[in-house]
């Protein structure tokens, strides 16, 4: 078991890239039957998934305190996401930032690793690692997951533009290119659905058992 070794800046200068997660945890790589939905906490994920409503408390407990001052635990169908900002007093400059980040990374690689064999266990979902210090917003690690889908002449024209135009190297990198572009324009409008989800959630919870 190890942590892959690449360092993936989330803000740094030279832009997100792909990155390996850890080879850590019961029954890494092995999917069951897909389940539809959103894969939030609470409802419309994956079958084989348990609920992770509770995951940012959990970690919150299981951290040491020392590790962040602030903590963002982000969930869906395979993956949780554990970011925290560590303490800053002063503020570092951007080089000081990045290697107090790498520093932290090295020597809490062993507990995180540990940390997340017993999140995934509980979970289900592969467990994610980042950090943020002033200007540095690093992730360490991360999960690639594929996507199958059929595509009508009108849409893959559609990304053989961005492919022709040089924005994307494959039609695959395109796909990705544009759901990050819907994703950035259209927050509020995919909040507000997730919020209806939600509540579509409670009413089948508390619904008459057949």
């Amino acid at each position: 078991m190890r942590e892959n070794d690449m360092w993936h800046g989330m803000a740094g200068p030279h832009g997100p890239q792909d990155e390996g997660g850890e080879a850590t945890g019961p029954g890494r790589g092995r999917r069951g039957p897909r389940g539809r939905g959103f894969g939030r906490p609470g409802g419309w994920q994956n079958v084989d998934s348990p609920p992770a409503d509770d995951a940012p408390a959990w970690f919150e407990g299981r951290l040491p305190k020392e590790w962040f001052s602030d903590l963002t635990v982000t969930v869906d169908r395979e993956e949780i996401i554990v970011v925290g900002r560590l303490a800053e007093d002063p503020a570092p400059d951007r080089a000081t930032a990045e290697g107090q980040v790498s520093r932290f990374r090295a020597e809490s690689r062993a507990a995180r690793i540990e940390i997340a064999e017993e999140a995934e266990a509980r979970y289900g979902r592969k467990v994610s690692w980042g950090a943020r210090l002033g200007e540095v917003d690093a992730l360490f690690t991360h999960i690639s997951v594929p996507v199958m889908t059929r595509l009508r002449q009108p849409e893959r024209q559609v990304l053989d533009t961005l492919v022709d135009a040089g924005v994307a190297r494959s039609r695959s990198e395109a796909l990705s290119w544009a759901v990050k572009l819907v994703g950035e324009h259209a927050d509020s409008w995919l909040a507000d659905l997730r919020t209806a989800m939600e509540e579509v959630d409670k009413l089948r919870s508390t619904g008459p058992e057949l």
